[in-house]
């Protein structure tokens, strides 16, 4: 049976197209509206507002917290910053890629982690031996994506809004209630993600809208979403590429250079899963063709 975000009393009731999708095992709008057009267009011109609670989400607490994200991952996490966030993916053992998320550092040693597939079992593994504590809070957290030029003065509207940086985030409160707030987001826009306890959701979209309704902020779904992280050139898993745990033949795996992913590959830190193969990858990078059948004759 598929499950419901936090925010689904409020987008079950907007969507008129009864247009649904699977996500994670979440009903998510397509679209709200019968076309996405308008829905699109509000991403660039006004503010778009996303239910992205599906995202899968782990929460990693203690003294070793960033050494197993350093031992999974391709950036180097032990480097970060306390309110940074870093784009990742995270490979096997040939150096191809498994899937790819966020890492937020909420405290020195208390991170955030986001996929697109659920990586708890894979993170368990690779934990051992290692003083750290890992919880699956993809249903505990909603999450809200504001995207669009408007979406600065909408929040900005409800609280105090610090200066953020791309890929930076902080702690605040929006109508007194507790959200953590990235300037991250899919579109290629600015934009921002809201974090917020499950209790708290309804209230946080309640005032969202209110204070975006003299700023045209409109409630969009995941096909407009689609036409802006394609605009923007931002990978998709299952759609731009295969992860190497489902792939059915080699030829379907991709190594994030093939993937023009290179630069999230930081291969001066210490071992990391697939950093061996990632070096012969990098030295002799390897060029997908398209297939062209034999000439006869």
């Amino acid at each position: 049976m598929l499950k419901t975000t936090p925010f689904h009393a409020r987008t079950a009731a907007l969507c008129a197209s009864h247009s649904w999708r699977r996500w994670a095992g979440y009903v998510a709008a397509s679209s709200y509206e019968l076309s996405h057009e308008r829905e699109y267009h509000s991403i660039r011109s006004s503010a778009a507002l996303f239910d992205v609670s599906p995202l899968y989400k782990y929460a990693l607490r203690g003294p070793d917290a960033a050494r197993l994200l350093d031992r999974v991952t391709t950036r180097d996490v032990s480097r970060s910053q306390v309110g940074q966030v870093l784009y990742t993916g995270w490979c096997d053992g040939a150096g191809k890629l498994l899937d790819d998320g966020t890492v937020a550092r909420l405290g020195e040693a208390l991170f955030r982690m986001t996929s697109a597939d659920p990586n708890l079992r894979w993170l368990q593994d690779n934990a051992l031996g290692l003083a750290v504590e890992i919880e699956d809070i993809s249903d505990a957290v909603g999450a809200l994506s504001l995207q669009g030029p408007h979406s600065r003065p909408i929040l900005e509207e409800l609280g105090d809004l610090p200066p953020l940086r791309y890929f930076r985030l902080a702690e605040t409160r929006l109508r007194g209630i507790p959200v953590s707030i990235s300037r991250t987001g899919y579109t290629g826009d600015l934009g921002y993600e809201i974090w917020v306890s499950r209790e708290k959701s309804l209230e946080l979209w309640d005032a969202l809208m209110d204070a975006g309704r003299g700023y045209g902020i409109t409630p969009a779904g995941m096909l407009a979403l689609d036409v802006a992280r394609i605009e923007a050139g931002l990978m998709l898993l299952d759609v731009d590429y295969v992860s190497a745990r489902k792939a059915l033949i080699e030829s379907q795996t991709s190594s994030p250079y093939e993937l023009d992913l290179g630069w999230t590959v930081d291969l001066k830190k210490p071992a990391f899963i697939g950093r061996e193969a990632l070096e012969k990858i990098a030295a002799n990078p390897r060029r997908r063709k398209a297939y062209s059948p034999p000439v006869s004759g």
